[in-house]
């Protein structure tokens, strides 16, 4: 047995080690638990999980391809804080996509796939009833798991990739831009949807899709504040 032999099973843990990592700080940063522009040491993470910075670097260089964190020469790893115009890119690119899904799942899903739909769907009812702000985390969350669940169905998984890298993307701008007032509409839109799949009615599904990406992005405030002078900001 040579050297490499060995090396494949820490190799292994390491990258085991490392989308821990990742799945954790996503969950923090899409829950806004770590609020946009915090900074992600590597060796304060490493102490939190006992690892090395090597470790750290790896969970972070693969948030930073999601767009979840920017790295900065000399300076390091951030949350990222993604701007108005960063925004309305990740809706333009759930149109081009979220159609074709819902068309592939409509003609794929199964009565058991239904019943996890429907399962979805009450797990929103209750987050609609609930206050504060990590309900409607929750809430944020439950619904970018209904199009990961239709992105599963669709039976994809290139796709499905694509889907998690933007829902997770979209429950951070939704979370830093969304007025919340779009709660309950976004709920009726998933049960129109859900209906519509039952139906296999792919054409439905597909417009349906695409008029509740719509109702998201209104319920968002996208306007750019050019802030106030010093002076002005400055007077009681």
């Amino acid at each position: 047995m040579n050297i490499a032999d060995h090396a494949m099973p820490e190799l292994g843990a390491t990258e085991d080690r490392s989308a821990m990592i990742r799945d954790h700080l996503r969950d923090a940063i899409v829950d806004r638990r770590l609020a946009p522009g915090t900074k992600l040491s590597e060796a304060e993470v490493g102490t939190l999980f006992d690892v090395s910075r090597t470790v750290v670097r790896a969970a972070l260089q693969a948030l930073a391809f999601e767009g979840l964190v920017k790295t900065e020469r000399n300076r390091g790893a951030f949350v990222a804080n993604p701007s108005p115009d960063e925004a309305r890119q990740v809706f333009d690119s759930r149109r081009l996509i979220e159609p074709g899904i819902a068309r592939a799942a409509a003609e794929r899903i199964t009565s058991a796939q239904i019943a996890a739909f429907r399962e979805r769907l009450h797990d929103e009812s209750r987050l609609l009833s609930e206050r504060g702000p990590s309900a409607r985390r929750a809430e944020i969350h439950a619904s970018g798991d209904f199009h990961l669940l239709m992105a599963s169905v669709a039976g994809n998984a290139i796709l499905l990739k694509f889907m998690e890298e933007l829902v997770a993307r979209s429950s951070l701008v939704i979370a830093l831009y969304g007025r919340s007032g779009a709660s309950s509409c976004g709920h009726t839109d998933h049960g129109a949807i859900l209906r519509a799949l039952e139906q296999h009615d792919a054409d439905l599904a597909s417009a349906l899709v695409l008029s509740h990406i719509d109702h998201i992005e209104s319920d968002l405030d996208l306007r750019v504040s050019e802030g106030m002078p010093l002076r002005d900001a400055l007077t009681l």
